[in-house]
């Protein structure tokens, strides 16, 4: 037995994170925000990178520390049926719901749209992500080797590319940045829409997922002890964190230059189009298609895989495997007709809901020895972080939803008792009343005893 990694297993284990947390999809929400910060970028990219890096690596960190076994057994501190509940919501969400039909939306924004006119894009889609489901669901049913290789020789062509694409343009920048306006909110508020587009890479939620990899990872590298597990997680974290935050920001400066050519975007996979073809012209986007299109497969194939898994352990009396990877494929497809506008408009309201309760269960795993991991202190912080998060959810609900269902008075209220709630953080203060609700209640009973004993 080992207290640490050493320095070539702490790097093995930095490039699986980085590979766990970093796929195509991550790209088009950075570009996209640099486009619209413009000269307050840099408090955006602040932002950005609390919600889109750090919290995913104190997700990974806090399953450790707590001594939990997945993401179920953490939530479980909370209650059995709020640990299903969450459990659920949480793989349907970085799965079928959103996150694997975005994967099929994101290389058809880069791939075909861009060769078609003004109409037959519905149908374009629908053709394009049936074959793409096709493909994950074939791969899911019997996942073999082949997308293992896929992904060593991908990701490093991926980021050679990538890497090319950005120096270029930062070294050739379309625009200045101090010289790009701001749009809408991002000229008053840059870094909490920073801090909530980080939301968008759903990374925080995976965190929670996957932590449980990473820990058996270094348990199988000869590390034991929770604290030195959550150690060394933390510090391969570290180096995963840096190089994923520096592409991130490179990422966002790169959109923010593109908004100089004069061409504003819908989303991010068209600025990606935008910088590779000024930059490369046709050749550029053709290569661009082909490695996010592959990517993408290859975590939609992932994505099946696990959440297929995850079902088949919660609900041991249900339907097998093979029947959820279908079940899953064939839902994600019907979702990814939506298109990526779309899918993206519909899961901020569910991202808002569900990343105030991940938020705060990491940070109880992290901090829960100093209350001995109580039931009554997880309870009360995730009850007021509940509460607040529902109001969240109804504010960024589309605008027809909330008049036809009359919610307007409720986002009033809200407003109205819950500070930050106009930037979109209306949880915080809720849930620091209900830590220290549940910390005076541990204490009051004697929980000092045990924190000292």
């Amino acid at each position: 037995m080992k207290s640490k990694l050493n320095m070539k297993e702490t790097i093995l284990v930095a490039v699986m994170l980085f590979g766990m947390f970093f796929g195509a999809g991550n790209l088009i929400f950075p570009v996209y925000m640099g486009q619209l910060a413009g000269h307050n970028v840099w408090m955006a990219i602040l932002g950005f990178i609390l919600t889109g890096v750090g919290i995913p690596l104190l997700g990974v960190a806090a399953i450790g520390l707590s001594r939990s076994n997945g993401l179920r057994d953490l939530s479980s501190k909370v209650g059995r049926k709020y640990s299903i509940f969450f459990t659920c919501a949480l793989y349907l969400t970085i799965g079928p719901f959103f996150a694997i039909p975005r994967c099929a939306t994101v290389p058809f924004t880069v791939t075909v749209e861009p060769l078609m006119g003004d109409g037959g894009h519905a149908m374009a889609l629908a053709l394009f992500s049936f074959v793409f489901f096709v493909i994950v669901l074939a791969f899911s049913l019997k996942p073999g080797k082949i997308m293992t290789y896929v992904g060593k020789i991908l990701t490093p062509v991926f980021l050679v590319f990538l890497g090319a694409m950005v120096i270029t343009a930062l070294v050739n920048p379309m625009g200045k940045v101090s010289e790009i306006a701001a749009q809408g909110t991002y000229e008053t508020s840059a870094f909490f829409n920073g801090f909530l587009e980080g939301y968008n890479t759903m990374d925080a939620l995976a965190g929670l997922a996957f932590g449980i990899i990473i820990v058996t990872a270094v348990k199988d590298l000869g590390v034991e002890k929770p604290a030195d597990i959550a150690r060394s997680t933390v510090k391969a974290g570290v180096f995963s964190s840096i190089i994923m935050a520096v592409i991130y920001g490179a990422i966002t400066i790169a959109g923010t230059q593109s908004a100089g050519s004069g061409v504003l975007c819908d989303n991010g996979g068209e600025v990606l189009t935008l910088i590779a073809t000024s930059y490369f012209g046709k050749i550029g986007g053709v290569f661009l298609a082909a490695t996010v299109t592959v990517a993408c497969l290859k975590t939609s194939v992932g994505l099946v895989v696990s959440c297929s898994e995850t079902f088949v352990e919660m609900f041991p009396k249900g339907p097998k495997y093979k029947t959820w990877a279908v079940i899953f494929s064939v839902f994600s497809f019907m979702i990814a007709n939506v298109g990526l506008n779309g899918i993206i408009a519909y899961s901020i309201p569910v991202l808002m809901f569900l990343y105030p309760l991940a938020i705060t269960l990491i940070l109880l795993g992290l901090f829960g020895q100093y209350f001995n991991h109580d039931r009554v202190v997880y309870c009360t912080v995730t009850g007021f972080a509940l509460f607040a998060a529902i109001f969240d959810f109804i504010k960024t609900l589309p605008t027809g939803i909330i008049e036809a269902l009359n919610l307007q008075m409720l986002i009033d209220f809200a407003a109205k008792i819950l500070p930050f709630y106009d930037l979109g953080v209306g949880w915080i203060c809720p849930s620091i009343i209900g830590l220290v609700i549940g910390l005076a209640w541990y204490f009051a009973k004697g929980g000092n005893k045990k924190v000292n004993a």
